[in-house]
């Protein structure tokens, strides 16, 4: 074939590409009901048909971060963009901030909005609790992993932060959710998404949010969750978890990894072109070849 006919080709695949990620999202609100009776939303995009890829958040997140993900998944998969409890729009309960309970949603979710086992793609705390989901209740209603720029309890054990000094002022939550928000990015973002970003994570309690940072339980809960599953396993980090990442590839048979260098936490929004290639490449390989 001719170079210019190559590169026609292309270009007209290119300009169709953007075209297709400007369309607006069409999506569907679902609700499910925990079996503790906490009503939780799900954006549910794509066919109905389609294999099911589920999206966990991080830490007091909505579900509409994974936004790039679901505008190109959305296209060949019936994508559910899940809101934990006390997050996104989800209700906001008293209590259930815990591992046991957030794997149970998890779980509760699966049930009654998955029929066939969907690809969970978990960032963050949605690391924590979907491997909670899975350490105690199995991997049966489950197709894949994909877990994001967390621990996953494997060696070596990530360094603590240094002490701040006992006379340094705690800054406000507000103040500290801005900093955090605006942390978690290395690619620009605009005040406009950022604001709304951190208004979206105010509306996980204070006294919620320390709960959700303190899960009882050893590293090793976490490291014997993703060591028994047998579903295939994609881990996507930065830096700061590579050793991890090496050793679990190591470790278990048939693990795939990646390291993103020049992206913040939420890697997938500093670099969404990457991470969805590499997510679907994952699942056309290995989950649904």
């Amino acid at each position: 074939m001719p170079l210019w006919t190559i590169l026609l080709w292309a270009m007209v695949l290119c300009q169709a590409q953007q075209v297709a990620s400007a369309q607006p999202i069409t999506a569907r609100d679902r609700t499910v009901v925990a079996s503790d009776g906490v009503r939780l939303h799900v954006q549910e995009s794509g066919p109905a048909s389609a294999p099911i890829l589920l999206l966990v958040p991080g830490w007091t997140m909505p579900a509409w971060i994974w936004e790039p993900q679901i505008r190109f998944f959305s296209r060949n998969y019936r994508v559910l963009a899940f809101d934990p409890r006390g997050q996104g729009a989800s209700d906001v309960p008293a209590t259930g901030y815990d591992h046991v309970r957030r794997g149970k949603d998890i779980g509760d979710v699966i049930a009654q909005l998955a029929p066939s086992p969907p690809v969970v793609v978990a960032w963050s705390l949605g690391v924590l609790d979907t491997l909670a989901y899975v350490r105690i209740q199995g991997d049966a209603r489950v197709a894949g992993l994909v877990l994001v720029d967390n621990s996953v309890g494997e060696e070596p054990a990530p360094i603590p932060a240094p002490p701040k000094p006992v006379t340094a002022p705690k800054p406000p939550h507000e103040q500290a959710m801005r900093q955090f928000v605006r942390g978690m990015f290395r690619q620009p973002q605009s005040p406009a998404y950022l604001e709304r970003l951190t208004q979206a994570t105010l509306r996980t309690p204070e006294p919620a949010a320390k709960a959700l940072l303190a899960y009882p339980v050893p590293r090793s809960f976490w490291r014997d969750a993703v060591y028994a599953t047998q579903r295939p396993v994609l881990y996507v980090v930065r830096p700061r978890w590579a050793e991890q990442a090496q050793n679990l590839a190591r470790n278990r048979a048939g693990t795939e990894t990646d390291i993103f260098y020049e992206a913040g936490h939420a890697l997938f929004v500093d670099e969404p072109a990457r991470f969805n290639r590499l997510v679907e490449g994952f699942i056309r390989r290995r989950v649904w070849p």
